[in-house]
């Protein structure tokens, strides 16, 4: 078995382009990954990979030993993968990230449901508002709202959000209530990380820049804000929804909203999803079918 030393690792580095990467997938560290590669070329006498701080790119010699190797390394991790796949339980940890309220709200509930039906399965779970690289943070799922940015991704719709302008009854008595988009301008807009709103008119989408005296990049303070009078917020409905129900606030522009957007779980490119991963995306979908 002497010959497979190193063989791996060699393999994730040249498909990743990085030993941090390299690591993650493989539940390894970058010293061992890199101990074991640098074996691996002692033991062929020839240079596989240049390595300098800021990148690791293949040599002639690693591009020929890449093209035989990777389809070798991947045939074990097929088998290897429809053995464990055949146990009656999936196990193992489930690294997940969302962003921070939509995870809070709906994805944390749901991931604590599946481990009760899934003992064998621990949980990482990542609430951020940041995109994180699935690849160099080790991650096998992401939930992502609205357009996708990331086309060499895979993507599972979930469900659908939608885009709601609200504000409080006595902001509306006191400032009137907007009747078009052009009114806008004569309001204090709560704006959020960015400053465009997305609206639907006769048919086509529309981005219009707006501005007011509060600028926050949490949809919770937003929230509060609206709530408090202080001008008009646009969120997600499900940040909305309950204080409309109340009469705390009260949705305008109606006609004019945006198109629905997709909730997606996102995930690496690969032949055969290993069960746990496979069933939580499953779980995710059916639950949030409505």
């Amino acid at each position: 078995m002497a010959q497979w030393e190193g063989v791996s690792e060699f393999v994730a580095v040249a498909q990743f382009g990085s030993f941090t990467a390299a690591a993650n997938k493989l539940g390894s560290t970058v010293v061992k990954v890199s101990r074991r590669v640098s074996q691996l070329e002692q033991r062929l006498g020839v240079k596989l990979l240049h390595r300098t701080t800021r990148k690791v790119t293949l040599t002639e010699a690693g591009r020929v030993y890449f093209g035989q190797c990777k389809h070798l390394v991947e045939g074990l991790e097929n088998a290897e993968l429809a053995v464990t796949q055949m146990q009656s339980e999936p196990r193992g940890v489930l690294k997940v990230t969302a962003p921070v309220t939509y995870g809070e709200k709906y994805v944390a509930p749901l991931a604590h449901r599946f481990l009760q039906q899934y003992p064998q399965v621990d949980l990482d779970l990542n609430l951020t508002n940041q995109t994180l690289d699935l690849v160099d943070s080790g991650i096998d799922v992401a939930i992502r709202l609205g357009r996708l940015q990331d086309s060499t991704l895979i993507a599972k719709r979930l469900g659908e959000r939608q885009l709601l302008v609200c504000a409080a009854p006595d902001y509306l008595a006191e400032h009137g209530e907007p009747q078009t988009l052009a009114q806008l301008i004569q309001h204090q807009c709560l704006v959020g990380s960015v400053d465009v709103w997305r609206f639907s008119e006769q048919g086509s989408g529309k981005a219009l820049r707006v501005s007011g005296r509060i600028r926050c990049n949490s949809g919770v303070a937003l929230l509060d804000a609206a709530c408090a009078g202080l001008g008009l917020v646009q969120l997600p409905e499900y940040y909305v929804a309950d204080r409309i129900a109340s009469g705390a606030l009260q949705e305008v522009l109606t006609e004019y909203r945006d198109e629905r957007e997709g909730i997606w779980a996102v995930y690496t490119p690969n032949r055969n999803l290993s069960a746990k991963v496979r069933l939580f995306i499953d779980f995710l979908a059916e639950s949030l079918a409505g």
